[in-house]
């Protein structure tokens, strides 16, 4: 005669599955520990899913506008230095018209007026870090400022036909829905000063020119370069309110970078308390987890172990 156990084939399996249970949300609560999230699948996330997804989404846009409005604040920084160097050297050009008025002597004016238009050429013909021309308005691989030279300024019929530049400008997303244009083309910031340049060129040229000659100054170069002075001072001026505009828009991304930063700040904070395990809920979970799966272990085991003997009388 043989010796049932006390528990059944039923009774055993359905141990086994709360041993199973039991082991699945320890390993589940260890993982969300280890990991720091609450969950690997958005499944996991339950109700909250579409409410993360969008959370992400907005992060993932909101890194998009930061990286492009840091490229934005280079180059407009490197724009308010160039146009610093723009309106001084129209102060300069200025100022070595006034020297030659002072001294009524301009034989060394040109030298010094060739040497100023060189460094402008320089500036509006600028490259950014990646080797594109900077006030190319669109047109990156092409010198926005076509002429090198005084005579070659000279030649022209007009000023405008030493811009190759294009008229697209720069603008860079901040925020959702909020753009800031920040490009210059050459010849919105090079128009005024280049035309000073071949004014000055031009007269000397001409038949009152040849300043190169000394000798003092005639009535009529008297003249020109008393408007000329007039006439640099308006150029370096109206670089200075370039400039002045180039700085709002430093201030107003500037503004925009902090705005950013907030916002992310933001949404990792809100995404955090739907991703991020409660360390302190996880820990309690985890020791009742290791509890219940302890005891469904240990009762599973003695029911194993007890049979119909163990409840038979001891005979004396």
């Amino acid at each position: 005669m043989s010796i049932d156990r006390v528990a059944t084939g039923i009774q055993t399996a359905q141990f086994l599955r709360q041993i199973q249970q039991a082991s699945s949300a320890l390993d589940k609560t260890q993982t969300s520990i280890a990991s720091g999230v609450n969950a690997d699948t958005y499944a996991g996330f339950g109700g909250q899913a579409q409410i993360l997804t969008a959370t992400i989404s907005a992060t993932q846009r909101n890194a998009a506008c930061q990286t492009a409005t840091t490229l934005a604040q280079t180059q407009v920084d490197l724009q308010d230095d160039q146009l610093s160097s723009l309106a001084d050297i129209a102060q300069k050009l200025r100022t070595t018209v006034n020297d030659a008025l002072g001294n009524n002597d301009a034989s060394s004016m040109m030298t010094q007026v060739q040497s100023l238009f060189e460094q402008a050429v320089s500036v509006l013909n600028g490259k950014d870090a990646n080797g594109d021309y900077i006030y190319s308005g669109g047109r990156t691989d092409t010198p926005p400022l076509t002429v090198s030279t005084l005579s070659g300024l000279v030649a022209l019929p007009a000023v405008s036909q030493a811009f190759a530049n294009g008229d697209f400008k720069k603008s860079v997303q901040v925020a959702d829905g909020v753009n800031v244009t920040y490009g210059l083309t050459a010849s919105d910031i090079g128009t005024q000063l280049m035309q000073s340049f071949k004014d000055i060129a031009s007269f000397d040229a001409g038949p009152s020119g040849n300043f190169a000659a000394g000798g003092g100054l005639s009535q009529a170069q008297d003249t020109f370069l008393t408007s000329t002075v007039s006439n640099a001072a308006q150029v370096a001026s109206g670089l200075n309110d370039i400039g002045a505009t180039n700085g709002y828009i430093s201030n107003r991304l500037t503004d925009a970078a902090a705005q950013q930063k907030t916002m992310d700040t933001l949404y990792s904070g809100f995404a955090d308390k739907i991703q991020g395990t409660d360390m302190a809920k996880a820990a309690t979970e985890l020791s009742m987890n290791q509890t219940q799966l302890q005891a469904a272990l240990a009762v599973t085991s003695t029911l194993n172990r007890i049979s119909l003997l163990n409840y038979l009388p001891v005979s004396g």
